[in-house]
């Protein structure tokens, strides 16, 4: 088993991975709960039968006392409406300050899930077992957490660290190709980001990562998370260095926004946005043409992107009220070369116009 140390304070936790972790899972709480502590498991029913029911058998066989809760899945159910419903549930199923929530599923659940855990009396202790690509390699470490208002995406929220990562690779043999591919989008950023090496793992590996190969996956999941606990270690609370995990999100999450995240996975859009960033890096001479085409070339070479059909003007309204935003500046984070970025809050209005443009003639 891999264990990967995040060493935030006052209480560090690790993300551990290995195959076949889920149903493990209650013999390897039981380092951090004792026997008949009462947990609650919050999931989507497309999980219930293949991987929730696993999940549960452990945790009675470790002789805790698990309920399930359902949530819908999906961007859109990413809202306070959906908190509200579960913390009623909680209150109803007896919840007191000395349980603990279990989030298994992707980003959506994970994100809700660790909110309700930080504001559920006051805060209760919450695991995270991730279920997609992109909540393995990125959403379920660090300990962000919240929801979508209608004028942009986790605008309310908190941080609340789990008190452990449970990974198991083996859960992505059920995930469909779309989101098994929108998840890849957050591990390339992680190469352009901080680590060349896992970049180019994408352009020499891609129809082995594209097929699934253990090996493969395995590989760029450990990188990801390397990559990630050392900057969320390092500055928690993106105060600095933490803001360089955003590189592609502020335009992708202005995309989400706009089309009511009803078009694009969270991957997918912050494709869109890294390869807008990157050609704004190289429109105002950041970072050379061949770096610029390499981003592009990789992202776009793990398969067909939904179409950008969002008017310019209305993803530069939409980017004023990005939590990026700092003192009315649009904060960018661009790449200067593989593996090393800039984070830059006076891009001139025409070159990200120009991205914009750019990205939506790319995309047809």
């Amino acid at each position: 088993m891999l264990r990967i140390p995040v060493a935030v304070q006052p209480r560090p936790y690790e993300a551990l991975i290995e195959n076949g972790l889920i149903e493990r899972a209650g013999r390897l709480l039981r380092e951090f709960f004792p026997a008949g502590s009462r947990c609650f498991v919050v999931t989507v029913p497309s999980l219930r039968r293949r991987w929730a029911n696993r999940l549960m058998a452990s945790l009675k066989a470790a002789n805790f006392e698990p309920k399930l809760l359902e949530m819908a899945d999906g961007e859109r159910h990413k809202r306070l409406a959906t908190v509200e419903r579960l913390t009623e549930r909680l209150v109803g199923l007896g919840a007191e300050r000395n349980a603990f929530i279990v989030a298994l599923g992707g980003g959506v659940v994970g994100d809700v899930t660790g909110f309700v855990a930080s504001i559920y009396m006051r805060g209760v202790d919450v695991v995270q077992i991730p279920t997609t690509v992109l909540a393995q390699v990125d959403a379920s470490i660090g300990g962000k957490t919240g929801v979508n208002l209608k004028a942009g995406k986790n605008l309310v929220g908190t941080f609340h660290q789990p008190r452990a990562v449970l990974i198991d690779p083996e859960v992505l043999s059920t995930l469909p190709d779309r989101e098994f591919r929108a998840g890849l989008y957050e591990s390339v950023k992680c190469g352009v980001i901080g680590n060349p090496e896992l970049f180019e793992r994408f352009e020499e590996r891609r129809d082995g990562i594209l097929k699934r190969n253990r090996e493969d996956i395995e590989y760029l999941i450990a990188a990801s998370v390397r990559l990630k606990a050392e900057v969320v270690s390092a500055d928690e609370r993106e105060n600095g260095l933490r803001r360089i995990l955003n590189f592609g999100h502020t335009i992708g999450h202005a995309l989400e926004a706009h089309t009511q995240y009803r078009k694009f996975l969270h991957g997918e859009a912050v494709a869109w946005g890294m390869i807008a960033a990157t050609h704004i890096s190289r429109e105002i001479g950041k970072t050379s043409p061949a770096v610029a085409e390499r981003v592009q070339q990789t992202v776009l070479g793990l398969g067909k992107l939904p179409r950008v059909e969002v008017p310019t003007a209305s993803l530069l309204r939409l980017l004023q009220s990005d939590k990026k935003t700092r003192n009315g500046a649009v904060h960018f984070v661009l790449p200067t070369e593989i593996g090393r970025t800039e984070i830059v809050n006076d891009v001139p209005h025409g070159a990200v116009a120009n991205a914009i443009s750019m990205i939506r003639r790319l995309s047809h």
